[in-house]
């Protein structure tokens, strides 16, 4: 995979380093020449958690284990009890896992190639299983040996600093390491290379007595933990503002309260769950052009810490909720959960399904909506978005469809599309659409259609705005303009903002 190029090809692009300046000042050798540790060849030894790769292997096997065979959380204590190498043993055993699609550190990975064309030896020693670890090492290749952790010993601290002495007989050596349990084998090492070091495991490696360097790694802090969040989708939510809306119930301070505690708890439900969708795909991620960025497939947030955020975002969601809404809204809001989380499991697997789904739950929101404020939902209301949303979710399949088609028929593993499809997904989108339109016409015509708009007749002029839109939209998804999710779209789109004014403000007049 394209992680791997730079290593696997030789290519001659140094890493930038900072060394030890005191170290350098006191290197040199007994006959006076200068020559310091770094003119050496010396045996490289590189861990491969967190400083190779940037996620960590054990919680990347034990993630896909769990996904593939859920029921394996019973046998977790059981192998638990085996000790660590036991565990990453029985773990290792039963998952299989693509190699080329793991989050490489480029900078590392052409370091390495430095100091291989220098005539070191390249060793990769590691705390993870011996067949993750010799599995890794065949795919990046340019390994002389593999130190890792086997049936009896868990390779981590002391025991991977015996293994390294025992493994370079007794003669220096450089470790390349992450964190503070590569702090003893840094001691021990003629050149301490740190890859991304938290401020203690810098501090405590400078005062060591060999060379220091570091390989510089993008330092990006709380960022990929706010990105996971994906804080641009809670724009759906404002769905839950359109029932109070269209019930001209904006001036009750407590129906907007309720409406306002509502956005916030389903804003924190729907991170949790993109979190989670996030950890599902991250396979398919790594294979797709953009998606591979993001920060469980990109290896720049730990699983551990995304399975912790989404299980507090979840807890502060309800406990919101319940403390502060009719237990009716949170039965919405559990209920919108269970069905998100059953289409990030398996019903976006699933062929139509998950576009029903989809529509389903823009049109579960504006059912919350109205159940919050406690106002009346017109089943027109309800038919229009089941339509307009199903023509907007075929939508995001057809621009899908399109990208695989001009990528040679590399897709997403989880859908169950194939190009073949793009016509028949493009007729029936469009049809759902104009479907929407057509409720639309049949409710301003109808009667109840005079209990809120004392002026009905105004509401013909929606019916141009909308065929507009939605034919619009669609223009730009085959002219590949627009290029992922339409509502993400039409939230920064101008001309989306312009010709939604317009539908409000036609509304507006309508109810004077």
């Amino acid at each position: 995979m394209v992680y791997c190029c730079a290593f696997e090809f030789g290519l001659e692009v140094d890493p930038i380093l900072t060394t030890n300046p005191a170290t350098l000042a006191s290197e040199s050798n007994s006959d006076g020449s200068g020559a310091h540790a770094a003119d050496l060849a010396l045996p490289v030894y590189v861990d491969l958690d967190g400083t190779l790769i940037s996620s960590d292997m054990l919680w990347e096997t034990l993630w896909l284990l769990l996904c593939r065979e859920p029921l394996r959380v019973f046998s977790l204590p059981g192998w638990l009890a085996k000790g660590k190498a036991g565990f990453k043993h029985e773990i290792a055993s039963r998952v299989e896992f693509d190699a080329s699609l793991l989050p490489y550190r480029d900078g590392v990975l052409d370091y390495l190639e430095n100091q291989r064309a220098r005539g070191c030896r390249i060793v990769l020693a590691t705390a993870s299983d011996q067949r993750v670890a010799e599995r890794i090492a065949h795919h990046v290749g340019g390994f002389d040996a593999v130190l890792a952790t086997g049936l009896e010993s868990n390779l981590s601290g002391a025991r991977k600093l015996s293994a390294i002495t025992q493994d370079a007989g007794g003669a220096d050596f450089e470790y390349i390491g992450n964190d503070a349990r590569d702090i003893p084998i840094w001691q021990h090492a003629r050149v301490a290379t740190l890859v991304g070091p938290s401020r203690s495991a810098r501090a405590a490696v400078s005062s060591f007595p060999g060379e220091v360097k570091e390989i510089e790694t993008p330092r990006d802090g709380l960022r990929p933990t706010i990105k996971a969040l994906r804080s641009y989708q809670w724009v759906k939510n404002a769905l839950l503002w359109l029932p109070i809306f269209l019930a001209h119930e904006l001036s009750d301070v407590t129906k907007l309260g309720a409406v306002m505690v509502a956005f916030v708890t389903f804003c924190a439900i729907a991170s949790a769950t993109y979190m989670l969708n996030d950890l599902l795909d991250i396979e398919s991620d790594r294979q797709h052009e953009r998606k591979r960025d993001r920060p469980f497939a990109a290896g720049t947030l730990p699983i551990p810490r995304g399975v912790s955020v989404a299980a507090v975002l979840l807890l502060g969601g309800f406990g919101l909720s319940l403390a502060t809404l009719p237990l009716t809204a949170t039965g919405m809001l559990l209920i919108y959960t269970v069905l998100t989380v059953s289409y990030s499991l398996r019903l976006k697997e699933m062929l139509f399904v998950d576009v029903l789904m989809l529509a389903g739950l823009f049109t579960h929101r504006v059912l919350s909506g109205a159940v919050a404020a406690d106002v009346r939902i017109s089943p027109w209301l309800l038919a229009f978005c089941l339509f307009f949303f199903l023509s907007l979710a075929l939508l995001k399949r057809y621009t899908e469809l399109l990208a695989i088609e001009d990528s040679g028929g590399r897709g997403n593993i989880r859908r169950a599309y194939q190009v073949m499809d793009i016509r028949l997904v493009e007729n029936m989108g469009i049809a759902a659409g104009y479907m929407a339109v057509l409720v639309l016409c049949l409710f301003v015509s109808s009667d109840d259609v005079s209990m809120l708009y004392p002026n009905p007749d105004l509401l013909w002029l929606v019916m141009p705005l909308f065929l507009y839109w939605i034919s619009r939209m669609w223009f730009l998804g085959r002219h590949k303009v627009l290029l992922d999710d339409p509502v993400l779209f039409a939230a920064t789109d101008r001309v989306s903002w312009f010709t939604g004014g317009l539908i409000a403000m036609v509304g507006t007049f309508a109810a004077w």
